[in-house]
């Protein structure tokens, strides 16, 4: 248990003073973009981002820029124009210079791939918000969507959450065509209208670009019914006949996404639920001082430079996953002081639960009404992925975040600073809240989504506009998500049996049965969140077990004999986010990091689910505890290999903390599930 000590002690020196475990969660190359336009078409405030944050940001884009001269669209992917084309204009708009030698080769890399017409929607909005491109390329964004009745198929309310707050503010923005006030007497946007396109910007047939995208973006090419849908909303844009109508239903829909982004900015207090509609709801708000004020909160500073993350930090889910795997060491009593507060940051941060958040503004969006109004499943005794101020609950944070709870509740070291008031209280109420959060998110397949509940269908995706990310379109059944609100309800159980004990039991079987019943041939789980295969496969083994399923089950096996056959040479188990990608266990690992394509990460995962399964091919795990314990550092920490998150299906996104968390906690498991078994010089862990 030394190494699991040693790794603690370590990741204890990265608490924060409010209790939390800080990490970078940067990764994704088009959120950064986004920001630096809205600071750009609003005037370029110092106050939003200063000179010296404007230097950091340049140094961040620079350093990943690749050898081809493009950027991709996050920092692990090759070259993509959706990427080079947002990270380009952004250096631009920070103040690089147009003959500087690296912006030469991004801006060739663009020449080459046919100008930024070629670009993905994304890109082409921001494109056309700072006026380097006119609207008639881009596919209509209509307002007025949102007045269609809440029982039609395709309402935006239906949408998952990501994608509905981005399509909200992109509508709103769209239908005002608004565009930097100054485009056409800036002599910077007059330069950028030269260097992106192939041709002389005034002869562009814009309305013939909408549908042009480079094949390096085409991920999820737009279905044919979505190119149909656009080019009749094309019609519906330009064509006079449609002008009475379209007049007066868009001043309506206007007005109501300027109320819809109203209700978010307060229900987040002004953070908003990720960094692209915050930026865009920023350009379109009224209450910009209050928005200015909450951009550090996606502001991240490491040794690459000033990035801005995918979220406003990982908290509260980094939060729950250390304590534990600090409790499943058993090693609470180690470290009170780190316990104490992480207890204080789980207290403080569950949703609308503290006084100070039953003040705020956003409490009186939690009424039935304000609900119902605006697309949101109930909130009060949630835990976030981040903070409480960001007020979106999700399933599978409020289940960590209730198991963090739960792990800490009877350790001497929170029962006595309860006792001495030296550590809030936290009511058994309050629990049975989270319970009721998990229990109304279940899906009617048994699983669990992320913020909502189901409420579209897969044929939704026949209308994806992106290009570049796949599976956005609704809030589907996850295994993590699954496995998280199951687990969490059965741990919730054993200490609190008599509370809503057949909706618990009940809902905790159905879980376990949409969790089997989305298991893959080979015997692996598909994950969503990470990379990939062994982060699902360890979702998916506890998932069962918690649900009783018998550790010498064939589904069990399955999934235990799926990670042996993919143990690598040296012990370890290593895979990229191709592995997401493609939906294919990467067989190359991550052998573009050296060590012959295994990794920390990667190798917790697979040991975490092989001994919840008590698999009985102990050398198997001997070598795996061999292959942590030998990439462990002098200082107790272990490092930074490839990016472990990702989203979207096509998308890295980068988790530092996982590097501390897992091998902490996969070490502990071990020990505890195969003892001295385990035992050589080489795996005293």
């Amino acid at each position: 248990m030394e190494s699991a000590r040693r790794g603690i002690a370590f990741y204890s020196l990265l608490q924060t003073s409010d209790g939390h475990f800080a990490g970078d969660y940067g990764g994704p190359h088009f959120l950064l973009p986004g920001l630096v336009v809205a600071w750009y078409v609003m005037g370029r405030p110092a106050v939003m981002i200063s000179p010296a944050q404007q230097a950091l940001m340049l140094h961040y884009l620079r350093v990943h820029q690749q050898a081809d001269g493009g950027w991709g669209t996050h920092i692990e992917s090759p070259s993509t124009m959706f990427g080079t084309v947002v990270c380009y204009l952004a250096a631009r708009l920070l103040g690089a210079k147009k003959d500087d030698e690296w912006i030469k080769e991004g801006r060739d890399f663009i020449q080459k791939e046919g100008g930024a017409v070629m670009t993905s929607s994304w890109a082409k909005f921001w494109l056309c918000l700072v006026g380097c491109m006119d609207w008639k390329g881009h596919n209509s964004v209509p307002p007025e969507m949102w007045l269609l009745p809440n029982w039609f198929p395709f309402h935006p309310g239906r949408l998952w959450c990501h994608c509905r707050m981005v399509y909200l503010p992109m509508g709103y923005l769209y239908g005002t065509r608004f565009t930097y006030f100054d485009a056409e007497t800036d002599l910077l946007i007059q330069e950028l209208r030269e260097e992106l396109y192939c041709e002389s910007y005034e002869t562009i047939e814009w309305d013939k670009t909408r549908h042009l995208v480079a094949p390096m973006d085409n991920y999820s090419p737009i279905p044919v019914l979505m190119k149909v849908a656009q080019n009749f909303l094309s019609l519906y844009e330009n064509w006079g006949i449609f002008s009475p109508f379209r007049n007066a239903v868009r001043k309506a829909g206007l007005k109501y996404c300027l109320e819809y982004m109203r209700a978010e900015d307060l229900q987040t207090n002004f953070i908003d639920i990720g960094p692209v509609n915050k930026a865009l709801n920023m350009v379109s708000a009224f209450h910009v001082r209050s928005h200015m004020m909450r951009v550090p909160d996606y502001l991240w500073v490491a040794e690459d430079g000033m990035k801005m993350q995918g979220y406003n930090g990982s908290q509260c889910w980094d939060t729950s996953f250390a304590i534990q795997a600090v409790w499943e060491c058993g090693l609470l009593d180690k470290f009170p002081i780190m316990s104490a507060k992480v207890w204080a940051y789980l207290e403080r941060t569950q949703i609308l639960s503290t006084e100070t958040s039953q003040s705020s503004p956003a409490y009186a969006y939690e009424s039935c009404e304000n609900r119902d109004k605006f697309y949101r499943h109930v909130s009060k005794g949630g835990w976030p992925f981040s903070t409480s101020a960001h007020g979106w609950p999700i399933s599978d944070c409020t289940g960590e975040g209730l198991k963090g709870v739960l792990a800490l509740m009877d350790s001497h070291v929170i029962t006595d600073s309860v006792k001495k008031g030296v550590l809030k209280n936290i009511d058994p109420t309050r629990l049975y809240d989270a319970v009721n959060v998990i229990l109304t998110l279940q899906n009617e397949d048994g699983g669990w989504a992320t913020y909502e509940n189901n409420r579209g269908f897969g044929w939704y995706e026949e209308l994806n506009p992106s290009e570049v990310f796949g599976d956005i379109m609704i809030d589907y059944s996850y295994v993590e998500c699954s496995m998280a609100s199951l687990t969490a309800l059965a741990e919730f159980h054993e200490k609190f049996p008599h509370h809503r004990t057949k909706e618990v039991t009940f809902a905790i079987r159905r879980g376990g049965e949409f969790v089997k019943s989305i298991q893959r041939e080979d015997g692996s789980w598909y994950g969503s969140w990470a990379c990939c295969f062994c982060y699902g496969c360890w979702f998916g083994v506890e998932g069962l077990i918690k649900t009783g399923e018998p550790t010498s089950s064939s589904a069990i096996q399955k999934c235990c004999e799926f990670l042996l056959s993919h143990q690598r040479p040296n012990g370890g188990w290593g895979e990229d986010f191709t592995s997401c990608y493609d939906k294919d266990y990467a067989e190359n690992g991550m052998k573009s990091y050296g060590d012959d394509g295994s990794g920390v990460v990667n190798t917790a995962w697979a040991l975490m689910a092989l001994s919840a399964a008590n698999c009985n091919n102990v050398d198997a795990i001997r070598r795996g505890v061999q292959y942590l314990m030998k990439r462990q550092l002098e200082s107790g920490d272990w490092p930074q290999e490839g990016i472990s998150g990702v989203f979207n299906r096509a998308c890295g996104i980068t988790y530092t903390a996982y590097r501390n968390v897992f091998p902490i906690w996969a070490l502990g498991r071990c020990a505890a599930t195969y003892g001295d078994v385990l035992d050589t010089p080489e795996t005293k862990v």
